[in-house]
């Protein structure tokens, strides 16, 4: 057996061996999308999840697959020692299987474009365009993707695309949508609730900006089920009213170091 000798995929497997072997921990049931939560403070997704792996084929962890009702399937692990899993098995399924409903996810969706788009409004952003792939007499030409909106401040265009979503997205899309902005000639912002150092930095290589949430935002009604999801699953789910005011002020402040560097240009 041979594993990718990465320090930081070491270091995981050795924290995650450690979390399910704790005494509260030895009777739960995880899976990789809430491990990869749990543990993103210190490593990227993919080093949680390949560290996962490996203690799964190592026989420390067991894992088995198990269908869900709207989204495929999904792997749940336990530990080795834990032997009468399958009711608390059935019980995460079935809470996965509520927020995994298709009109709650586009529902998701919608509410992370909503605060957004209210949020920039009520800081003198002026909104240009939305859903699209044109501007200034240019047209994207390589693909049919759209950024959610375009807007603008002082004279600076800002295309701000919004992913209200647990995972990462998905990489391809990021560098397409980069070098839209950069065709288009405006600058991006991706409004996130988390991105990789390595991409907050590839994006600001191209004049852009990472709007980092921490938090998926649920609707309102939703309330409840995302008490819920936080409580069971540990992940990190808000139903806000609004964006806070202090989530503005960082896009506000890089606003203005842009407005500066144009000045001193002149």
């Amino acid at each position: 057996m041979s594993f990718v000798e990465d320090k930081y995929q070491q270091r995981a497997r050795k924290d995650l061996l450690e979390f399910f072997s704790r005494k509260e921990n030895k009777t739960k049931i995880f899976y990789s999308r809430q491990l990869e939560l749990l543990f993103e403070d210190k490593y990227y997704h993919w080093i949680t999840n390949r560290a996962l792996r490996d203690l799964i084929e190592l026989g420390e962890l067991i894992s088995e697959k198990y269908s869900l009702e709207f989204a495929g399937s999904v792997n749940l692990v336990w530990h080795k020692s834990f032997r009468y899993y399958k009711r608390a098995a059935k019980e995460i399924i079935e809470l996965i299987d509520s927020y995994s409903l298709p009109s709650l996810s586009a529902d998701i969706g919608l509410r992370g474009e909503t605060l957004i788009l209210e949020g920039f409004a009520m800081n003198g952003f002026n909104l240009l365009r939305r859903e699209t792939n044109e501007f200034n007499n240019q047209r994207w030409p390589e693909s049919d993707h759209n950024l959610d909106f375009i807007f603008s401040k002082d004279n600076i265009n800002y295309g701000v695309e919004v992913k209200n979503m647990l995972g990462y997205m998905d990489y391809e899309e990021l560098e397409i949508k980069v070098r839209m902005c950069d065709y288009l000639g405006i600058k991006p912002i991706f409004a996130v609730r988390m991105f990789p150092q390595t991409w907050i930095n590839k994006i600001r290589e191209f004049g852009g900006f990472s709007l980092i949430m921490k938090y998926q935002f649920y609707p309102i009604s939703f309330k409840e089920l995302a008490k819920k999801v936080n409580e069971v699953l540990g992940f990190p789910i808000g139903t806000p009213k609004r964006l806070e005011q202090g989530t503005m002020d960082r896009v506000l402040k890089w606003h203005i170091n842009n407005v500066n560097s144009i000045s001193k240009s002149h």
